[in-house]
């Protein structure tokens, strides 16, 4: 069986709520939903959708960087916005991230988030390539 290991980011709610950042498991990373909160609590960029895609994109990096991945290696992204009228300023934000990675990707309208002061919330996966040498099996 292969190892799982999960990933915490810190924020006090992960504990309270039992869920991880990060859970990779043998070649595979999978990060929770992850919104525009600053290291310290705070919500980054309040109105501004664009702002808080950054910041949540940002967010996703650093739990890639603890699983040992990059952005290069995410395959597939989910993004909810509570107004779809945002949708070029969050896709804006993607595409400045993954522009070259193309993963597959979904953006839905939601009727809120968790805090009414987040616009935007977005997931991704990622699946490391195979070792070379191996014929990628």
């Amino acid at each position: 069986m292969t190892a799982r290991e999960n990933f915490a980011s810190g924020a006090p709610w992960e504990p309270r709520v039992g869920y991880s950042r990060a859970v990779k498991v043998g070649r595979q990373v999978w990060v929770s939903g992850t919104t525009a909160t600053a290291a310290d609590g705070t919500l980054v960029g309040i109105g501004d959708a664009y702002a808080q895609a950054k910041q949540a994109l940002a967010n996703i990096a650093a739990a890639l960087a603890q699983a040992g991945v990059t952005p290069a290696d995410v395959v597939r992204t989910r993004i909810y916005v509570t107004d779809i009228a945002n949708w070029e300023a969050v896709g804006r934000a993607h595409a400045e991230m993954f522009g070259a990675v193309r993963p597959a990707a979904t953006m839905v309208e939601v009727k809120r988030l968790i805090d009414p002061a987040m616009l935007v919330e977005i997931e991704a996966d990622a699946a490391i390539a195979a070792p070379t040498g191996d014929g990628g099996r």
